[in-house]
C-alpha cells in the first residue's frame, strides 16, 4: 500500500496537533514542552503565562510563579531563557565561559555566597544594602544596581540559583544538589555527563518543543545553544550533522523538516478528532507554534512580525500583538487589554475582514472568556 506523501498541509496540522496537546498538570506540560521561554512584558500577561494557559488545565496567570518554589524547574538560559525541568538544566552546568571574571570581581561572588549560605533566600535589595555595590552599566546600555547584575552573573555561572519571586524580582538561593561542588574528585568524576551525549540530548529539546522544523531553523536553534552552553561551542557543527543523521525528515516544496525519532506527520496519533469543535485561540508571541518565523510563513504564508521594541509609528499590528489561531490556521492577531476587569479586544485579519464561516464567532467569544478568566481569577495553590 502506498504511503501518502507529506505535505505543507499536513505539517500544519502535524504542527498544531502536537504542539497544542491536552491541558494536563503543570509539571507535565513544563515536561512536554521542555522548554518555556519567559518575557517580562505583561500585556496582558507574561509571555510565560500566554503560553501555559493552553497546556494546562484551568490555568491562571501567574500561576508557575506562585507554585515555582514546588516545581522540579529552574529559571536558566537555553536557547533563550525561561524555564525547563531541573533534569535539562544539569546538563548545561558547569557552566565555563570563555572569559574568567577578575580577581576582585570573584572575590564580590564569594562574599555574596557567603551571604547567601547565611540567609537562605536572598533579594537584591539585600544584597545591595549589605555590601553596597552601587550602581553599574548594563548590557542594554542602561544603569542598573550593581549587585543585581553580581547575582545575575552568578546565577549564569551556576552559584546560585532562582528561588523564586517578589513581585516580578528574582530572588536568590544555593543551587540544588546536582549542581553543588562536589566534596572529592570521584564523586565529581561520577557526575561529568559526556559533552556530545548532552549535546544530542538538548538538540532533542529544542526539537521537541519547535518541530516540525525547517533545516535553516534546526541550524538556527543550536546556534543558540551557545547560551545554554557556551564551554561547547565549538561542538555546535557536529551536534547539527548527527541531528541530520538521526531525526526523521522529508523535504517538501524543497525544504527539509525534521520532527523527533519516533514521531511521524502521517500518524492518526496527531489527527484531529472528527467531532473536535472548532476553536479559536490567542497564542503568545513566544509561543513554539508561532516562535520560529521562518517557519510560521512557510506554513501560514504571510508575515509575524514582534512589535514591542518597535517604535510606535512603524508598528503594524500592534505593541503585543497575538496571533490569532482559528482551526489550524492563523488568520490574523489581537491586541488584548484589561481595564477594570473588562477586557478588550482590538482583532485584526490577515485578508481584512474575520472568517464566513459561522462558527467562528462563538468560538471567538468563548476564547475571549476564557482569556478573561485567566486573567482575573487566581488558582489556590496546592
Amino acid at each position: 500500500m502506498p504511503v501518502a506523501p507529506i505535505t505543507l498541509d499536513l505539517l500544519r496540522s502535524y504542527a498544531v496537533a502536537r504542539t497544542l496537546f491536552a491541558p494536563t498538570t503543570l509539571p507535565v506540560a513544563i515536561k512536554r514542552l521542555g522548554f518555556v521561554q519567559a518575557d517580562p512584558i505583561r500585556a496582558p500577561a507574561r509571555a510565560q503565562d500566554l503560553t501555559l494557559r493552553h497546556r494546562v488545565k484551568d490555568y491562571r496567570a501567574g500561576d508557575l510563579e506562585r507554585r515555582y518554589a514546588k516545581l522540579a524547574v529552574e529559571e536558566d538560559f537555553f536557547v533563550n531563557y525561561g524555564f525547563l525541568p531541573r533534569a535539562t538544566q544539569v546538563l548545561m552546568h558547569p557552566r565555563t565561559l570563555r572569559s574568567a571574571w577578575p580577581k576582585a570581581r570573584m572575590a564580590q561572588a564569594m562574599q555574596v555566597l557567603e551571604y547567601v549560605k547565611a540567609h537562605g533566600v536572598v533579594h537584591p535589595r539585600e544584597v545591595d544594602a549589605q555590601f553596597a555595590h552601587g550602581r553599574a552599566r548594563s548590557g542594554f546600555g542602561g544603569v542598573s544596581s550593581a549587585s543585581t547584575q553580581l547575582l545575575d552573573g552568578m546565577h549564569y555561572r551556576g552559584m546560585l540559583r532562582i528561588a523564586g519571586r517578589v513581585s516580578g524580582v528574582r530572588t536568590y538561593a544555593l543551587p540544588t544538589a546536582a549542581l553543588l561542588p562536589l566534596p572529592n574528585a570521584k564523586q565529581a568524576l561520577e557526575r561529568v555527563v559526556d559533552p556530545s551525549q548532552a549535546m544530542d540530548a538538548l538538540v532533542d529539546v529544542i526539537v521537541g518543543k519547535y518541530a516540525p522544523l525547517p533545516e535553516r531553523s534546526l541550524a538556527e536553534l543550536i546556534r543558540l545553544l551557545r547560551y545554554g552552553v557556551p564551554q561547547w561551542d565549538a561542538m555546535r557543527p557536529e551536534a547539527l550533522a548527527r541531528a541530520r543523521l538521526r531525526l526523521p525528515s522529508a523535504v517538501v516544496d524543497g525544504v527539509t523538516w525534521y520532527w523527533p525519532q519516533g514521531e511521524s506527520p502521517l500518524s492518526k496519533r496527531f489527527a484531529a478528532p472528527s467531532d473536535a469543535p472548532p476553536s479559536v485561540r490567542l497564542l503568545a508571541p513566544f509561543d513554539p507554534l508561532v516562535w520560529d518565523r521562518r517557519r510560521f510563513e512557510l506554513l501560514w504564508g504571510w508575515a509575524y512580525r514582534f512589535e514591542a521594541y518597535t517604535p510606535a509609528p512603524k508598528r503594524v499590528r500592534g505593541y503585543y500583538a497575538l496571533p490569532l489561531l482559528w482551526r489550524e490556521q492563523v488568520i490574523g492577531w489581537g491586541n488584548i487589554a484589561l481595564k477594570n476587569d473588562s477586557l478588550r479586544a482590538d482583532l485584526g485579519y490577515v485578508a481584512g475582514k474575520p472568517p464566513r464561516d459561522a462558527a467562528f464567532k462563538p468560538a471567538l467569544q468563548e476564547e475571549l472568556a476564557r482569556m478573561q478568566t485567566f486573567l482575573t481569577q487566581k488558582q489556590q495553590l496546592s
